[in-house]
C-alpha cells in the first residue's frame, strides 16, 4: 500500500509540474533564466544543470535551455553542461517511467505493444543511439517511452549522451553566436556561419544515414527466394488500401500502410528498426519515396521491390 501511495505521489508531482510548466511558460524564456543563473556565481553551472534536467522531466522545451546554456557558458563548457543537463533529465525520466508504470506494462501488454517492446528491447542501446540521432519520436517522449522497455540502464544513459553530442554542440554554439550578436562580439560574420554550417551538418544526419542504410533494389525473383526461405524479410506494401485489395492483389503475407500514413504509423515498423523490409508498390516510384523516409528514421535495411506487383504479376507469383 505504501508503495501504492509513493506512486500516486511522484506521479502526482510529475503532472503538477507539467501543469505549471504549460501555465508559465511565456515566463520561461532564455533571457530570464540567464540573468537568473548569472546572478548565482559560482553555483551557476550546477543549478543550471539542475534546471535542464527538471526541465527535460516537466517537458519544457529543450531548445529553450540548449540556446541558454550556450549563451551563459560558450560553446565548449555550454555543451558539457547541456548535455549532462539532458542526460540527467532524460535518465530521471526514464526511471520514473520505469519505477511508475514498467511493471504494469509488462503484465497488460500484448498484440502491437508487446510486439513493440520486444523489438525495442531486441536492439538496445542501438535504437537509443538511432532515436538520438534520428527525430523518430520526440526526445522527451522518447524518455518516457524507453523507460517502459527493458532497455540496461547504463546502455541507455550512455548512448544518450555520445549521441546527442552533434546536436547538442550545434545548438549551443547557436546560443553562444547570439549573445556575441548582441554584445558586439569580434568575428561575428564567421561564428554566424560556422553556427549555420552546424546546424546544415545537423539536420543533414538524419538524410545520410537514411542513404547509408537503404539497400540495393530487388528483382521481384530476388524477393520471390526471400519469402521462400527461412528469414523472411518484412515485405511492405504501401499502395492505397483500395489497390492493395484490388486488381492487382497483393503479395501473401504483406503489410499494408499507404505511403501517404507511413510518416504517421512509424511506431508500427519500430520491431523492423535493424531488420530488413522490402517494400512494394504498383511499379517502384513510390515505393522509393517509402524507403528514403524509413531511412531517414534510422530503419537498417530497406530495399525497393524493382517494378513493384506490376513485375510481380507480370511474372506470375502468387497473390491474394
Amino acid at each position: 500500500m505504501t508503495k501504492h501511495l509513493l506512486r500516486l505521489l511522484v506521479l502526482g508531482l510529475v503532472l503538477a509540474g507539467v501543469v505549471a510548466v504549460v501555465l508559465y511558460r511565456d515566463a520561461l524564456s532564455a533571457e530570464a533564466l540567464e540573468q537568473w543563473v548569472r546572478d548565482l556565481g559560482a553555483a551557476g553551472p550546477l543549478v543550471f544543470m539542475l534546471i535542464y534536467a527538471l526541465g527535460t522531466v516537466l517537458f519544457l522545451p529543450g531548445s529553450v535551455l540548449t540556446l541558454a546554456g550556450g549563451a551563459l557558458f560558450g560553446p565548449l563548457w555550454g555543451t558539457l553542461y547541456n548535455l549532462i543537463g539532458a542526460t540527467l533529465g532524460a535518465t530521471l525520466a526514464f526511471l520514473i517511467a520505469r519505477y511508475l508504470a514498467g511493471s504494469w506494462v509488462e503484465r497488460k501488454s500484448g498484440g502491437r505493444i508487446r510486439q513493440l517492446k520486444e523489438g525495442v528491447e531486441a536492439e538496445g542501446w542501438h535504437f537509443v543511439a538511432l532515436t538520438r540521432l534520428v527525430p523518430l519520436f520526440p526526445f522527451n517522449v522518447l524518455n518516457y517511452a524507453l523507460g517502459l522497455t527493458r532497455i540496461r540502464l547504463s546502455h541507455y544513459v550512455i548512448a544518450s549522451f555520445v549521441c546527442m553530442l552533434p546536436g547538442a554542440f550545434a545548438y549551443t554554439y547557436l546560443g553562444y553566436v547570439g549573445r556575441e550578436a548582441v554584445g558586439g562580439g569580434e568575428g561575428l560574420i564567421q561564428k554566424a556561419l560556422l553556427a549555420l554550417a552546424l546546424l546544415a551538418v545537423v539536420s543533414f544526419l538524419p538524410r545520410l544515414i537514411g542513404r547509408l542504410r537503404q539497400g540495393p533494389m530487388l528483382s521481384v525473383q530476388q524477393l520471390h527466394e526471400r519469402l521462400a526461405g527461412k528469414d523472411k524479410p518484412l515485405l511492405l506494401d504501401v499502395r492505397p488500401a483500395g489497390d492493395f485489395n484490388g486488381e492487382q492483389g497483393h503479395i501473401p503475407g504483406a503489410l499494408n500502410i499507404p505511403l501517404e500514413q507511413l510518416a504517421q504509423r512509424l511506431d508500427e515498423l519500430i520491431p523492423y528498426l535493424e531488420k530488413t523490409i522490402t517494400i512494394v508498390c504498383r511499379t517502384d516510384r513510390r515505393s522509393a519515396k517509402a524507403a528514403l523516409l524509413l531511412g531517414k528514421h534510422g530503419f537498417a535495411d530497406v530495399h525497393v521491390v524493382q517494378g513493384g506487383m506490376t513485375a510481380w504479376n507480370q511474372a506470375g507469383y502468387p497473390v491474394e
